[in-house]
């Protein structure tokens, strides 16, 4: 039997989001697999809640991506959007994670200045870790090993898969909590590791941020939401009274919540109709996405149901061929190539048997006011003082609707989901 590559993906969130101009090549990619995949979802007859890290199953096909050859290759490229350049991928990565690491040392900043004027701020957490997790003494391309090392940030880590395949699947998803902060304990489900997998490509992300300024739980009270767009049931919901990214477009109603230090921000994308979520979700586009970066600022008095998404492991492998990566999977049997990756032979040969992703969000009202809301109500307080303001805009999320979690100055889709029941 052919050894056998299996790709594990995974992420966590508690709550965060950005957006802007798409410099990085990369980005769009990202977010146009998490559409292309929120969509196959549908499509396989999901009508309910679902999130997942367009992201972390990126960053992790991309690995997987750099060791393909051939057909193999061009199917990767052509369903994960990826650009032709090798190294345009590998610097794109590799930008992505440099920038969110600044984006945590400089909240992290913030935070103890804060602290030194006598104030209390939470920093931004953020956790991107990459793995490849190797048989033992397997002869994997030097090259490949050293991209991985170098632009991916992952290691490689040996284990023994031949003879302990069940103490290597512990290992993993041991190293998922870990990287998680213990939010994703089981990611690689039992029987899915065997003495034939030569490697698991790993990709972590975890990310934690508080609300530029924080929702008052005094405020929070039950009130109505149209589950599935269908059925009113009574579902904790947030108010507050801010100026918030906000846009009335046809159909929808475009609205971003800032997170502490700016960089991130939550972006709501709420149809008109209660039962419009599935017409739009055919409409959506990365242009649509990015667009959301520079919303016009409006005085918003938003009604926003607390929420919690822990969706179980999801394995992608149907998905990914559904939308056309066929050979990565060896089918028709012999057919894939990750030569790249290790010398490939007729008999011998990797390919990847599974690809499994697993998300976790929480939202509520936590979070802690900042400098930069002030500076934002002061800047609106002196346009208030040359003419009267528009009167505040009422937005109640009531009804099912889309969200993203976005790195602001990339435009990068950091989590994406829909939401048509918060109990």
């Amino acid at each position: 039997m052919p050894p056998r590559l299996a790709s594990s993906l995974f992420s966590l969130t508690l709550v965060a989001i950005p957006l802007q101009a798409q410099t990085n090549p990369v980005t769009p990619a990202i977010d146009q697999l998490g559409l292309d995949l929120l969509r196959a979802q549908v499509s396989a007859g999901s009508r309910g809640n679902l999130l997942l890290s367009p992201y972390s199953i990126e960053a992790a096909l991309a690995m997987a991506c750099t060791g393909a050859e051939g057909r193999t290759r061009g199917e990767m490229r052509r369903v994960l959007h990826l650009p032709g350049d090798d190294a345009a991928i590998s610097d794109g990565f590799a930008a992505l994670a440099r920038e969110l690491g600044e984006l945590q040392a400089g909240s992290r900043r913030r935070a103890a200045q804060t602290r030194e004027d006598g104030g209390s701020e939470e920093p931004i957490e953020i956790n991107i870790a990459n793995r490849l997790f190797a048989q033992r003494g397997f002869a994997f391309r030097p090259d490949f090993t050293a991209v991985l090392r170098e632009r991916f940030g992952a290691p490689l880590e040996e284990l023994d898969f031949f003879h302990a395949a069940e103490p290597a699947r512990v290992t993993i998803n041991a190293w998922v909590a870990h990287e998680t902060r213990d939010k994703i304990r089981e990611l690689v489900p039992t029987g899915a590791i065997a003495a034939d997998t030569r490697a698991v490509l790993a990709n972590a992300l975890y990310l934690r941020a508080a609300w530029a300024t924080a929702f008052d739980p005094d405020n929070t009270k039950n009130e109505r939401f149209w589950v599935s767009g269908k059925t009113q049931a009574d579902v904790p919901t947030m108010l507050r009274q801010k100026h918030f990214g906000y846009d009335k477009r046809q159909g929808y109603v475009a609205l971003a919540l800032p997170y502490v230090g700016g960089g991130l921000q939550f972006v709501i994308l709420l149809p008109d109709q209660r039962d419009g979520l599935t017409d739009f979700e055919r409409k959506i586009t990365p242009d649509l996405l990015a667009s959301c970066a520079e919303l016009p600022r409006r005085d918003v008095i938003l009604h926003l149901p607390k929420f919690k998404l822990e969706p179980p492991s999801l394995p992608l492998g149907a998905l990914l061929r559904g939308l056309g990566m066929t050979t990565a999977f060896d089918q028709p049997r012999g057919s894939a190539d990750f030569d790249r990756m290790a010398p490939r032979k007729p008999d011998d040969y990797l390919y990847i048997s599974e690809v499994f992703h697993q998300s976790w969000l929480s939202l509520d009202e936590n979070g802690t006011e900042a400098t930069a809301a002030t500076a934002i109500v002061m800047r609106y307080g002196m346009a208030a003082a040359r003419e009267p303001p528009p009167p505040p805009i009422e937005v109640r999320v009531d009804r099912p609707f889309l969200f993203a979690i976005q790195h602001i100055p990339s435009g990068t889709c950091l989590f994406l989901g829909r939401l048509t029941d918060p109990r």
